[in-house]
């Protein structure tokens, strides 16, 4: 029988009040059967509690280590010298927008804007190119029709690459664009054109039909056939390309699509495709400077995000979380993919509250699923209710410092949050709070009596039970962006673009994480009550109706994301989205929770911990 040790939590549970202020790990794709398996034990206590854990790996992330990094970033120096390329920037933005020249003339225009902003975006920079990026979607916008643009305002026909550019930008940034446009480039059998010789301008534009299709909405079947289009093409003509700017973009966009991309990412990627190929560095249009200004923004956001983490690491630390050694401890891996969704640098309470607030989440799962026995359950569940640290009076030394922590950050981000938004927003949290706990209690009931509730009966609580809501609320509130409660009800439960987005999370998560919770004794997944319900199925085809269920939820998650007709501004629900967007990346190969010592730790070394070649 294994001895669990069960270290005494640290005797302070006070949070940091300012929430301010190596060789890269090849990315492994073959399947990795996790170690993860159900076994009794008992704490050193002596009491004798029989309990459950997965045997998690350990922290990654060494608290002396993080607290060893150093970069070279934060000098002044470096911030002038992005001063002034910003202005550069702009300047070369302007000149196309004022006057046609030599490069930028009524034949091309329309496709030139596209794509400087096009890579403007891709490359992280935009934040500083809001009204120059508007006054040239604006200008596309004045030109498009229904079969779409061409290359400038002058051109007779519609051209494939244009459309399909313009119809994704458009698109992301609020315009009713219709994806019919697309109709107007398909042959008489209702196909795509396309020629038998790949050059590479038709591949250029086969991949901008392919990012189109990923913003997808209900019901737009040329969308989907696009896709299947787009995803064959491209396939053939990696295997004929060298290795190239091209070769690495078209891997890259195959690989994470839209909804598993992270914008830092994508940057670091880009960065390297940007300065691989020519067509990007055009000498008279002076777009070098978009390279060299997108290499200073990442490392200058990268020597911020070093004072973050070690903010983070130290309230690990100091909070006592590092001596438990039952839970995940995964506060690096949320900060990482905070910082990949948000590199705003004055929203750190937003990358800091993230990262605490679902590292707090995944120790309170830990408890619920495996740890807590059912008495002490129903102890920290009316603990949270009554939310006063007397409450602690009744728990087991455990769960004292687990409550005290979890009470004493959702006050300070509540005080975070009331900053930014001119009142007190405790309640929303405090009821987001207690939801996630009764959800979480109820699958624990139905693992402590072996239940296997319906399939509708399960995801309706599992939607509530991933922690969706509880981690996105508060963080989202510190931003400095006005919600009011009208479009909090838009975006926080239980609204469509809520209920959607924690119905995809739990759907994918159980398909990652089913079999390792069955290991332990955990009945109840989406499989399970699938299979239950439809006894003639396999666990393949539970997999496979699920994986259908996720593609409609993912085109109804753009709709209520991008609809043009919402009274709701995207950028009030960026963040919302972003965040499933975040989660979404963590089940790519694999449950990325439990198992973070593959692709999400190169995650961390390539956005976090590396800076970019200069």
């Amino acid at each position: 029988m294994a001895l669990l040790s069960v270290a005494p939590l640290a005797p302070r549970w006070c949070v940091h009040k300012s929430l301010v202020t190596s060789s890269k790990v090849k990315v492994v794709r073959r399947t990795i059967s996790t170690s993860i398996r159900m076994c009794r034990i008992t704490t050193e206590s002596g009491e004798g509690v029989q309990r459950r854990i997965a045997n998690h790996h350990s922290n990654l992330w060494d608290d002396n280590f993080i607290q060893s990094l150093s970069t070279p970033y934060g000098a002044i120096s470096y911030h002038e010298s992005a001063q002034k390329l910003i202005g550069e920037v702009k300047e070369m933005i302007n000149s196309i927008s004022l006057k046609d020249g030599e490069l930028i003339t009524p034949s091309n225009d329309l496709l030139m804007r596209l794509s400087i902003v096009d890579s403007i975006e891709r490359l992280g920079i935009d934040r500083h190119f809001k009204s120059e990026i508007k006054s040239a979607l604006d200008y596309v916008y004045s030109y498009w029709n229904e079969k779409g643009i061409g290359w400038g305002r002058d051109s007779v026909v519609a051209d494939l690459n244009s459309t399909a550019l313009g119809l994704r930008t458009l698109r992301l940034h609020g315009y009713p664009v219709s994806s019919d446009v697309l109709q107007h480039f398909k042959e008489q059998k209702g196909q795509f054109a396309c020629s038998a010789i790949q050059t590479e301008g038709e591949i250029r534009s086969v991949l901008n039909l392919f990012r189109a299709s990923q913003i997808a909405f209900p019901g737009e079947k040329v969308m989907e056939e696009a896709e299947v289009f787009s995803t064959i093409y491209l396939k053939e003509a990696i295997l004929k390309l060298p290795v190239c700017g091209l070769s690495r973009e078209i891997s890259y966009v195959l690989e994470y699509g839209w909804h598993i991309n992270l914008p830092r990412l994508e940057a670091r990627n880009y960065i390297d495709v940007f300065g691989q190929d020519p067509i990007y560095l055009t000498p008279n249009m002076k777009t070098q400077k978009l390279l060299e200004l997108a290499k200073l923004e990442f490392n200058m956001f990268h020597s911020l995000q070093q004072q973050e983490l070690k903010l983070l690491s130290r309230w690990w630390k100091d909070s006592g979380f590092s001596q438990m050694t039952f839970p995940r401890h995964r506060h690096v891996e949320y900060y990482t993919l905070a910082s990949c969704i948000d590199s705003e640098p004055q929203h750190s309470s937003f990358r800091l509250g993230f990262a605490k607030i679902f590292h707090l989440a995944t120790v309170l799962d830990d408890i619920y699923d495996t740890f807590g026995t059912m008495d002490e359950l129903e102890l920290f569940t009316a603990a949270v209710k009554r939310w006063h640290p007397s409450a602690t009076e009744w728990l087991p030394e455990y769960m004292k410092g687990v409550y005290m922590v979890l009470y004493e950050t959702v006050n300070e981000m509540a005080g975070e949050a009331e900053k930014s938004q001119g009142r007190d927003t405790l309640n929303y949290a405090r009821n987001a709070s207690e939801a996630y706990i009764d959800a979480s209690m109820k699958e624990a009931k139905w693992i402590f009596s072996g239940f296997l509730p319906t399939f509708e009966e399960y995801l309706d609580n599992g939607k509530v039970s991933f922690g969706y809501s509880i981690g996105t609320l508060q963080p989202i509130l510190t931003l400095g962006i006005p919600f009011p409660h009208h479009i909090l009800q838009e975006i926080d439960f239980p609204s469509r673009l809520n209920d959607v987005a924690c119905s995809i999370l739990r759907l994918k998560g159980d398909i990652h994480t089913y079999q390792a919770e069955r290991s332990r004794g955990e009945k109840s997944s989406c499989i399970s009550c699938y299979m239950e319900e439809n006894p003639e199925s396999t666990e393949e085809d539970a997999i496979n109706h699920i994986n259908s269920m996720v593609d409609k939820l993912l085109k109804e998650l753009n709709w209520e994301y991008l609809r043009p007709d919402s009274n709701v501004p995207i950028t009030s629900k960026k963040h919302a989205f972003d965040i499933l967007r975040a989660f979404y990346h963590l089940y790519k190969y694999r449950d990325g929770f439990s198992v973070a010592n593959y692709e999400i730790k190169n995650l961390v070394m390539t956005t976090v911990i590396e800076p970019v070649p200069l």
